[in-house]
């Protein structure tokens, strides 16, 4: 499934109608309809129900009208206000207001005190409200009197459905000025935008549903570059393992990483590539630290490497048995818990330039590159970077508080400008390409927010990179899911171990999927 931008799924509607022919009012139908179907489905039955419709100027307001017009057929008690100019309403939410005055449903302005004190009235024995007032259109500061209506409803704590974005949540970027409304149910018309999956805006909005509302899937299809990674594109994620298998032809993988003080991100990193089916896995880590790993780690090899100073790499000596090392293997993972020593630091840039095997690069491989990102376009393979935002941030010189509004702007111009793969982690994990393609993956959850999550997802992605050329969106896809199922267990007790166990499990459901499908 595509992620659209406010504009592009503005563009997509424009089209709908002009190209195809198909009426606006058409659309504001099936969108009510839908909107119907999910505050009965919260509900359970919306007959006799107390239902307080909020509504704006513009068509998402128009939806609403649809909505209650639906809400009021089927026995429920639809209360109205409208919010917004008179004068800028839009056609089609005239002809709904028309539509509703004619079955007899009073429509009331929030133009006066008296109309304010009855919305009031109204939230406190509402069985829910359905938010029609803002929109995907909506960027910038709150007017006041969206900005008291907000707050009147998110105080009176009822069941809300919100239509295509809570309002006061940016559709581009999911940034909420100063309030948004707290939905439990979001029902995103054409195709779900990212604002519904980027905090603070993913925090209001509750259940997410997705309908096409009747526009041709031609156009939820065409010229739109975030992707959703969902189940049906993880099918096409893992091929099956041939009958004909063994340790050599599943992935050689060799991991560099480890320091005095990091001994468990290196293990969480090696054994992760081993869970998601890597066939033979070496660790390369500093010589004093070796026998802790030959200890820890039963199926993971061991390669000490000559130390600067004890638990610490660096130097040509170290650099040049890892690219040795190197040679044997179908892909590199550098960096888990190696260190940031200025020799460390210039080891692994010179990894980086001479290495000609696909190379992942986390946490502190990435550190030596900060500020000086282009230099990643010495790389002789494109590699794949996997930072959280903080370590993104420093990558590419853009403070947090710029880069989090625009993460899928900037995700997708450094994968471009830097030839490489981006894996840019935060509550939800964005994956860019250098030819501008953005994949958007919500799988995972709050009590993943331990240390060591990250290396077990970094293991991940190196152990699949013999198995599959799309590793960076199936280690993401595996992780997260690992981690739901572990949380189920663990709840915030979970561990970045609890993860990394779980891998075969989403190995096993992913499996599954595809032969549910088949």
């Amino acid at each position: 499934m595509k992620v659209a931008l406010a504009k592009q799924m503005h563009d997509i509607d424009k089209s709908a109608i002009e190209e195809y022919g198909l009426p606006e009012l058409s659309l504001m139908e099936s969108a009510g309809h839908r909107v119907f179907e999910a505050t009965k489905k919260l509900l359970g039955d919306v007959n006799k129900k107390s239902i307080c419709i909020l509504a704006g100027s513009g068509n998402n307001g128009g939806d609403a009208l649809a909505a209650a017009r639906y809400l009021s057929n089927a026995g429920a008690r639809a209360k109205i206000f409208l919010l917004g100019d008179k004068d800028h309403r839009t056609a089609s939410l005239n002809v709904q207001m028309r539509i509703l005055r004619g079955m007899g449903i009073e429509l009331q302005q929030l133009d006066s005190d008296r109309a304010w004190e009855r919305l009031q009235v109204t939230l406190r024995f509402s069985d829910a409200i359905v938010d029609g007032l803002l929109g995907t259109g909506f960027i910038g500061a709150i007017r006041p009197n969206a900005l008291r209506l907000i707050r009147l409803v998110n105080a009176a704590k009822k069941i809300t459905v919100a239509i295509d974005i809570p309002s006061g949540v940016e559709a581009d970027s999911g940034v909420v000025t100063e309030v948004a409304m707290k939905a439990d149910c979001t029902v995103a018309l054409g195709l779900p935008k990212i604002g519904h999956y980027l905090c603070p805006g993913a925090s209001y909005v509750g259940k997410l549903v997705v309908d096409n509302i009747g526009i041709p899937s031609e156009l939820l299809n065409a010229e739109i570059h975030q992707t959703l990674v969902d189940d049906d594109l993880a099918l096409t994620f893992l091929p099956a393992r041939p009958k004909f298998s063994h340790k050599g032809s599943c992935g050689r993988i060799l991991v560099v990483a480890g320091s005095k003080g990091m001994t468990g991100a290196a293990s969480l990193a090696a054994m992760s590539a081993m869970k998601v089916g890597a066939g033979l896995v070496t660790l390369a880590t500093p010589e004093s630290l070796n026998p802790i790993y030959e200890v820890k780690l039963t199926e993971v090899m061991t390669a000490p490497l000559v130390e600067i100073k004890q638990g610490i790499i660096g130097g040509d000596k170290a650099a040049e048995r890892i690219l040795d090392l190197a040679e044997n293997a179908d892909a590199v993972l550098m960096g888990p818990g190696l260190g940031r020593e200025r020799e460390t630091q210039a080891l692994v840039k010179k990894i980086v330039a001479e290495v000609d095997k696909p190379l992942i690069l986390d946490a502190d491989a990435i550190f030596p590159f900060n500020g000086s990102a282009e230099e990643l376009k010495a790389c002789k393979q494109i590699p794949i970077l996997t930072p959280h935002l903080g370590e993104l941030s420093m990558l590419l010189n853009i403070p947090l508080d710029k880069l989090r509004p625009a993460l899928v702007h900037e995700v997708r111009r450094a994968a471009q400008e830097y030839r490489a793969i981006i894996v840019a982690k935060c509550e939800t994990t964005f994956i860019g390409y250098p030819n501008g393609e953005v994949f958007i993956s919500p799988l995972g959850n709050s009590s993943m927010a331990t240390g060591g999550c990250g290396d077990v997802l970094a293991g991940a992605i190196a152990g699949l990179m013999k198995q599959t050329p799309f590793a960076p969106l199936t280690g993401v896809w595996l992780q997260g899911t690992a981690g739901n199922f572990a949380a189920e267990e663990k709840s915030e007790g979970l561990i970045a171990s609890d993860v990394m166990e779980h891998l075969p499990a989403a190995i096993k459901k992913l499996r599954a999927i595809g032969y549910q499908n088949s």
